[in-house]
């Protein structure tokens, strides 16, 4: 008996190690190989066992991906939740338990319908019943795609298949791979010819080396704009103190006045600790300030609409189209997918009575659209993104237009301290920029404050938690890349002939 106990434990464990080292393939580490041998490991875990065991062997590995992957969230609960630590901690645990959930369904459900070890299952059901989860994951309960796997290859050569049907299609492949060696390695045995198999990763790769000479966007260096992002490096634990109020926006507004020669000065989301109704001469001075000084101003800033909701917004001040600077909030940019307990409580008339973590400040917020102008400063079209959104693709692809120079995304991590969420964030970001085939700006309070260029890759950048100041030149892209034009739609169609295709010849 103890025996069958121990092996029944083993499993589990084994599982809840080998999802943990998918945290080693994203940023900051990046070891991108491990994305791929985790799920195969996974696959081999649950390989002729039952649905049920499978669905306990699933969410292990779900518990080792997400306690270690997003341990980052529990420094915003502990430090401005206001609870005791075990209370931080139970919290903890029930968002982690729920994330782990969806990899139990996938391993379930792979082993209650396809059974047998053959290709079906390996080639056809693994990888389609893998996105399904992760697009379920990146949905309910407004969704949370963080750490879906293709993002850990942003710097491996699956990363060139970005243009063609976004991040869904780098995790499709990387199952694809890792599907392969498992089925390899099972019938390894069987016949000679097994190990032909291992092709179909080698196929992967190489086509990826080849994608890279594919240029789908043209940059035109004749559209070049300098930028200056600012980094004030404020203490989030101070920063909406009254007595901080103006030493902050002095902070950024002095920072901003040494580098009038940028054709966009870019503050980090939430940069001005007020609301935009309750600083209107100082909101009109800047703008006089910027369009005397050809250059234009964007920052984050709260706003309360004509509806009395409460918006997390974007203004855009100085040489613009809107005319001089007036109190009009349908003229800004309001975020659409807001941080669930962050910026708005579900349940709040349940939750709320229960714990100070549910009435954390600026708690209360109300969507913007999903599609919205991009931003225009200085002749520059913007797409914007704040924050958490940019983690949502098809959100930032539906607000690229024909003129959109640009991805912007304003952010403020200081709620999650020196962790590894800043960099994973970052990460993210990329993608976006990969994706879509425009320059990305990200100017967040602490880090990571950077740009890249088109294809993703990091073209300057400072150090986190410092007061600074980061200056380029950004060069614009005409054309689009497939994926801006189609999105996933392809990809999804493959999904449910793959499921209806299998399911036939699963036997």
């Amino acid at each position: 008996m103890n025996k069958i106990l121990t092996h029944r434990l083993l499993r589990p464990l084994a599982a809840a190690f080998v999802g943990a080292l998918t945290t080693l393939s994203f940023a900051p580490y990046q070891i991108w190989p491990l994305a791929i041998i985790s799920p195969l490991l996974l696959l081999l875990l649950i390989n002729n066992t039952s649905p049920r065991s499978a669905f306990f062997t699933g969410y292990a590995w779900g518990i080792g991906q997400f306690a270690t992957g997003i341990s980052w969230v529990h420094i915003s609960i502990d430090n401005f939740g206001g609870m005791p630590k075990a209370a931080s901690l139970f919290l903890m645990a029930l968002l982690v338990g729920y994330l782990a959930v969806y990899s139990a369904l996938f391993a379930w459900s792979l082993n209650k319908f396809f059974a047998r070890s053959n290709k079906t299952r390996f080639f056809l059901a693994a990888p389609a019943l893998w996105l399904i989860f992760d697009w379920l994951r990146g949905w309910v309960m407004t969704g949370f795609p963080w750490l879906w796997l293709g993002y850990s290859q942003i710097d491996s050569p699956l990363a060139n298949f970005a243009p063609l049907a976004g991040v869904e299609l780098i995790t499709l492949l990387v199952i694809v791979c890792a599907s392969s060696l498992a089925y390899t390695f099972i019938h390894k045995s069987n016949s000679p010819q097994i190990w032909l198999n291992l092709l179909i990763p080698a196929v992967v790769f190489a086509t990826g080396f080849g994608l890279r000479n594919i240029s789908w966007v043209t940059p035109d260096p004749t559209n070049t704009t300098k930028v200056a992002l600012i980094q004030g490096n404020i203490d989030q634990a101070i920063k909406w103190l009254p007595s901080q109020r103006w030493p902050t926006i002095m902070k950024y507004t002095d920072l901003s006045r040494e580098n009038w020669d940028a054709d966009v000065i870019i503050w980090p989301e939430a940069a001005i600790p007020a609301f935009e109704y309750e600083i209107p001469s100082f909101l009109r001075n800047l703008d006089s300030a910027a369009k005397m000084n050809d250059s234009a101003i964007i920052t984050g800033v709260l706003n309360q609409g004509e509806d009395k909701k409460f918006y997390n917004s974007i203004l855009a001040l100085g040489q613009t189209p809107y005319g001089d600077y007036s109190y009009d909030p349908s003229e800004r940019y309001h975020k659409h997918h807001l941080l669930p307990f962050g910026e708005f409580v579900p349940f709040e008339d349940i939750l709320r009575p229960l714990a100070p973590f549910f009435n954390l400040p600026m708690s209360s917020f109300s969507q913007g659209a999903f599609i919205q102008p991009n931003i225009i400063a200085n002749g520059r079209h913007m797409a914007p993104a704040l924050c958490y959104e940019i983690i949502f693709n098809d959100q930032v692809r539906q607000n690229v237009t024909d003129e959109t120079d640009f991805i912007l995304t304003l952010s403020n991590d200081a709620w999650f301290g020196d962790s590894i969420g800043p960099l994973q964030h970052m990460e993210i970001a990329r993608m976006r920029a990969k994706e879509l085939g425009k320059p990305l700006i990200r100017s967040t309070n602490n880090g990571v404050t950077a740009v890249t260029d088109y294809q993703g890759n990091i073209v300057e950048q400072i150090p986190q938690f410092e007061t600074g100041v980061l200056t380029a030149e950004l060069t614009s892209t005409t054309g689009h890349t497939p994926y801006r034009h189609v999105g996933t739609w392809p990809l999804y169609i493959w999904v449910f002939i793959s499921l209806i295709v299998g399911w036939r010849l699963k036997d």
